[in-house]
């Protein structure tokens, strides 16, 4: 597992393990927050297309799904 502080996501770049049409990079453009700051999402933007899609930020802590950083 992945540790990561949830409030420093913002613009950090992750790789998917198993790309899906082609989009293996992506940029985390957006967090998302409750109404006391905690962080709830995330939006994860596909660099290749520019397609974007929210998530629960704990996803980004399952190493057989992603990896941090472009590789």
């Amino acid at each position: 597992m992945h540790r990561i502080n949830p409030a420093k996501l913002h613009l950090s770049k992750w790789t998917a393990v198993q790309p899906r049409n082609r989009e293996k990079h992506f940029l985390v453009t957006e967090l998302y927050r409750d109404e006391e700051g905690t962080v709830l999402e995330v939006e994860l933007q596909a660099v290749l297309s520019g397609r974007s899609r929210r998530c629960d930020w704990r996803e980004l802590r399952d190493e057989a799904t992603w990896k941090m950083g472009w590789q």
